[in-house]
């Protein structure tokens, strides 16, 4: 006999839930992930080696990098982060610092902001650039990382008064985190995927010279 699923168990793509039925009907289900934005579900689709995978792991490599050079830093991969009871992302990446304002909760997720959070982006169509920056510049997410792989563009904003701007590349193509000293990205290096440069980059940050 074949049980039709629960309509209470079921998440989808555009379900309108408040962060508690969310995390209810997520933990019930086989989805591997799915995010709540802006009280929306999304639920994610199969995901692209060169697109997704390859660019995702060189900035993780980049942000571990940093953080074995610098004390009482948290970084993560694809964390569940519970912003407010609209907004609970998985961010493809997390820093933070440890006593800041983002806390690993008694459940062992992440509540409040992390200081710095990077995502993947195929394009600029992307909920990422939309209301998923929306979610973040509301909660105070001081810096905001998107690398659309497909346009091959990294747009990076800091949080000023409340709200986002962008923060350009120098003369010779690398921004500077205004939160994290040190934290330096060479741009086109890393959308040629040349981690040596994007490492060398940083370490001159992390000595306080010119890359």
């Amino acid at each position: 006999m074949i049980h039709a699923l629960s309509p209470l168990t079921i998440l989808e793509n555009g379900d309108r839930l408040d962060r508690d039925e969310f995390e209810r009907r997520y933990s019930a289900s086989n989805i591997k992930k799915a995010e709540l934005i802006e009280g929306i579900v999304h639920v994610a689709s199969p995901l692209r080696f060169t697109q997704h995978g390859k660019p995702h792991s060189q900035i993780i490599g980049w942000l571990v990098a940093y953080q074995a050079a610098i004390s009482g830093l948290e970084v993560g991969i694809e964390p569940t982060v519970r912003l407010d009871q609209d907004n609970e992302p998985q961010p493809d990446a997390v820093l933070f610092r440890s006593g800041g304002k983002a806390q690993i909760d008694a459940d062992g997720y992440i509540t409040g902001a992390p200081e710095f959070i990077a995502e993947i982006a195929a394009s600029t169509v992307s909920y990422d650039l939309h209301s998923k920056k929306n979610a973040y510049e509301s909660n105070g997410v001081k810096e905001y990382l998107v690398w659309r792989t497909i346009d091959r563009e990294i747009d990076w904003f800091i949080l000023e008064n409340g709200k986002y701007r962008i923060l350009e590349p120098d003369a010779t193509g690398i921004i500077y985190s205004q939160e994290f000293p040190g934290l330096w990205l060479n741009v086109e290096a890393i959308l040629s995927h040349d981690m040596s440069t994007v490492l060398k980059t940083l370490q001159s940050g992390l000595q306080g010279g010119n890359s």
